[in-house]
């Protein structure tokens, strides 16, 4: 295949090792450890807010930095802990994909490679060919022959690379939904206690304007008094 065969070669390396490192990290005891949701669901069902985070710091996960989203947002309640971490979690979500995009890109790139190098071997055989005095059909069959081979470097590193992007795509759409509704269970034991003080903050906001809008008494000074009773 020439020149482009050792860049489609190149393209599969690449390929197999991508797979290889999604494989590791894209999977549910790297997303969300096991362990980390039974010590987060232990801190956050005693209330213990501040040792929740301090624990999602220390163990980075999808997961993790989910709760510690809406933990930061404990002090502006309920909803805004729910879309902080409805933000987090898009935003880790889309850092996935992109990182298998690559796989998509080999795809679409072997086979166009592959095809120009048959392109390419083809051009150097028919200017071949050319130069022979009496050329014949089996002199010609093995430069296309050859030439050809690159097409088929390059659809079979395409077809596995298009299969694997599919495959840790539908992959990476089952944990997000799974790591986002386990984000929302552990998150439950704060949610009463947050939305009752908003409500509390919410009563005590009028009563507080209302007495704010009563009229002061104006009490005269002791002096005018005195001066009035001297009259």
């Amino acid at each position: 295949g020439g020149p482009i065969g050792y860049i489609i070669i190149g393209l599969s390396v690449a390929m197999v090792a991508l797979i290889v490192e999604h494989l590791l990290s894209i999977r549910r005891g790297s997303l969300m450890p096991r362990s980390l949701v039974e010590e987060l669901h232990q801190k956050l069902s005693a209330g213990q807010v501040s040792e929740a985070a301090a624990v999602c710091k220390v163990r980075p996960s999808f997961l993790g930095y989910v709760i510690s989203a809406g933990l930061k947002e404990v002090s502006f309640g309920y909803d805004a802990v729910e879309k902080s971490m409805e933000d987090a979690a898009a935003e880790q979500a889309a850092r996935l994909f992109r990182k298998i995009e690559y796989l998509s890109l080999i795809g679409a790139l072997a086979p166009m490679l592959g095809l120009m190098g048959t392109v390419w071997g083809m051009i150097q055989a028919f200017a071949e060919f050319s130069e022979r005095a009496n050329p014949s059909p089996a002199d010609f069959a093995p430069a296309i022959s050859a030439a050809l081979v690159t097409t088929l470097f390059g659809l079979c590193v395409a077809v596995p690379a298009i299969a694997a992007y599919a495959w840790f795509r539908n992959r990476i759409d089952e944990f997000v939904a799974e790591t986002t509704l386990t984000a929302e269970q552990l998150i439950m034991p704060l949610k009463k206690a947050l939305i009752d003080r908003q409500r509390s903050n919410k009563q005590e906001a009028p009563s507080s304007s209302a007495e704010s809008s009563r009229p002061q008494r104006t009490q005269l000074p002791s002096v005018a008094i005195e001066q009035r009773k001297d009259q």
